[in-house]
């Protein structure tokens, strides 16, 4: 219901139904069967049209669904049922425009009556737009404090319905979910680093509806004692089918550190290089003395120096030279051997 000091009470419902007649039954020849007495039913099905909105109760308004059954029997009053459905929108928050960050800042100068506070500012930004109803949105948010008060930042979501019927628009707005960060001191700075905000069971969002819609969205603010609060909006959405593991490609602009994908790009080469040969990394020299004998102490059979220092000559050969050409050929007369023989 509408209602303003201006103009009369104007009643605003939005109902869907739908009326369906059963054919009673007939013969062959088109006469009707005579139903004894007791109980008989009728199933019947529809198919709902694709773009219904999802049922929801306002304060001024609602978007309800109902069957509606009648009876005629002759010489008697008409029968009448009535039986309410709900309807869920499916919104997949699976595509490019909800999966897309969001992010904003904003600055000000605080005032307190008639004297200047000093700047402050806020800027905030989350992995994507879309979510849905249990999920926690990770909020990464830098408070800039340059005042000479100490401030304190929330973030809250906050559910905005917009209800209209003859050019007329009423719009009612509710917060369903707070989070309270710790203060922040006379010219100091704090940052969120993903400060978690859970999502409450809420009713998806309604955007396609002509005369109700509504809408969700992140309010990130800085409230300073003595002045207005600074204000930060990101938009969200609200759906219905949440987001897929391996589904597309989620933003993580929340990170501080950005990840460096150019490797990906990178291609392998064609034709493998050789690798380099022996010698031009080891000098012959350390392969002498790695190679030499141990020397014997004076006292005892001694080994000076660790033991696998004495082993390498069984361990560390040099490798063979790389070469393109095969050193040893096979015969051409040798018949080739059958691999599954």
């Amino acid at each position: 219901m509408l209602y303003n000091s201006h103009f009369k009470v104007l009643f605003f419902v939005l109902c869907f139904f739908f009326v369906v007649s059963p054919t009673p039954p007939h013969l062959d020849n088109g006469t009707p069967i005579v139903l004894p007495a007791g109980r008989h039913a009728f199933p019947f099905t529809f198919q709902l049209p694709g773009t219904l909105v999802t049922s929801f109760e306002g304060k001024h308004g609602n978007v309800r669904y109902w069957v509606k059954a009648k009876l005629h029997r002759p010489w008697s009053t008409v029968k009448k049922t009535k039986r309410e459905f709900t309807v869920i929108e499916p919104i997949d928050i699976n595509t490019p425009d909800l999966l897309s960050p969001q992010a904003g800042s904003k600055e000000k100068v605080a005032h307190a009556w008639y004297c200047n506070l000093g700047p402050v500012s806020i800027t905030a930004k989350i992995d994507r737009k879309g979510y849905t109803p249990g999920e926690v949105i990770p909020i990464f948010a830098e408070i800039d404090n340059c005042t000479t008060r100490s401030v304190v930042p929330k973030a809250a979501i906050i559910q905005s319905q917009t209800f209209i019927a003859r050019g007329t628009m009423k719009q009612k707005k509710c917060i369903v979910a707070t989070l309270t960060g710790d203060s922040v001191s006379a010219g100091k700075r704090e940052t969120w680093h993903g400060r978690a905000l859970k999502i409450p069971p809420l009713g998806p969002s309604i955007i396609q509806c002509r005369i109700i819609r509504v809408e969700y969205s992140l309010k990130v603010c800085v409230e300073i004692p003595g002045s207005s609060k600074l204000l930060l909006e990101l938009p969200l959405v609200i759906g219905t089918i949440p987001l897929h593991p391996f589904g597309s490609r989620t933003s993580s602009v929340g990170s501080e550190y950005s990840v460096n994908l150019d490797w990906l790009r990178m291609t392998i080469p064609e034709q493998p290089e050789p690798p380099p040969e022996y010698s031009s990394l080891v000098s012959e020299e350390e392969v002498v003395n790695s190679l030499a004998p141990p020397r014997r102490a004076s006292m005892g059979c001694i080994l000076e120096g660790p033991f696998y220092a004495y082993i390498q000559e069984f361990r560390n050969r040099p490798p063979p030279l790389y070469s393109e050409v095969d050193p040893n050929p096979a015969a051409a007369d040798i018949r080739p051997r059958c691999m599954t023989c």
